[in-house]
C-alpha cells in the first residue's frame, strides 16, 4: 500500500574540508523526506496496520531515491537512519507505526547489509520543525567514527493531517573523524565487539 504523498524533499551535503584541511575524499550525507496524508489524523485506533504498510513502501523508494542522489552504489553507503515527524493532529505512535515494524527492512535489502540497529528520532511536531536524523555504521553499532547526523527541515511540513518520513545516509564517518573507536576492519558482531 502506497500513502498519499503531497511531496518528496531531498537534502544533500558534499563535505569538501573541515576544520580547514581538505578531505581526501568528500563526505555525502543525503536524506530524503515524503511528506503525506495521515489516514489516522484526529481520529484513535488500535490499528495501526495501513502506516506499517507505508512503511514498506517508503523503505524501499526513499532508500533509492536517495543513493541515487549521492550519487554512489548502494555498497558504498556507510551510514543509515530515519526519522518522522507527526503533525498536531496525529500520535507519537504513528511516528513510531511508521518507521519500526517494516522501513527498516526494505532499507537493509536495498544496501545488501545493514547488521547494527537503524537510529531514529520521531516527534509530534508543527511545520517547519527541524529534525536531526542521527546516522550509524550500517553493520556495527559502536563505530564512533560515523556517529553523525544530517539536519531536514520542510517549511510547510507537515501540515495538521500530515506524517513527514525521512531516511539519511552518509558515504563515509564524521569528516576527519579522530576519536579513538573501533575500527571497520576489527567489526565481529552487529555491535562490533561480541
Amino acid at each position: 500500500m502506497k500513502p498519499d504523498i503531497r511531496k518528496l524533499v531531498t537534502f544533500k551535503e558534499v563535505i569538501r574540508t573541515e576544520g580547514g584541511v581538505a578531505l581526501d575524499v568528500p563526505l555525502i550525507k543525503c536524506a530524503v523526506a515524503a511528506v503525506f496524508k495521515n489516514p489516522y489524523a484526529g481520529v484513535y485506533s488500535e490499528d495501526l496496520s495501513e502506516l506499517m504498510e507505508y512503511g514498506t513502501y517508503l523503505g524501499h523508494y526513499l532508500t533509492d531515491m536517495a543513493v541515487k542522489a549521492m550519487g554512489i552504489s548502494a555498497e558504498e553507503v556507510h551510514s543509515f537512519g530515519k526519522g518522522c515527524a507527526v503533525g498536531l493532529d496525529g500520535e507519537y505512535e504513528h511516528a513510531a507505526a511508521t518507521l519500526h515494524p517494516r522501513l527498516g527492512a526494505p532499507m537493509r535489502k536495498y544496501l545488501g547489509a545493514g547488521k547494527a540497529i537503524i537510529p531514529s528520532v520521531k516527534k509530534v511536531a508543527a511545520a517547519g520543525c527541524t529534525m536531526d536524523v542521527p546516522l550509524l555504521y550500517k553493520d556495527a553499532m559502536l563505530i564512533r567514527s560515523h556517529y553523525d547526523a544530517i539536519t531536514v527541515r520542510v517549511l510547510d511540513a507537515p501540515r495538521t493531517d500530515e506524517i513527514m518520513a525521512v531516511v539519511a545516509f552518509s558515504s563515509g564517518p564524521r569528516a576527519r573523524a579522530r576519536i579513538s573507536s573501533l575500527k571497520i576492519e576489527e567489526i565481529k558482531t552487529w555491535n562490533g565487539m561480541d
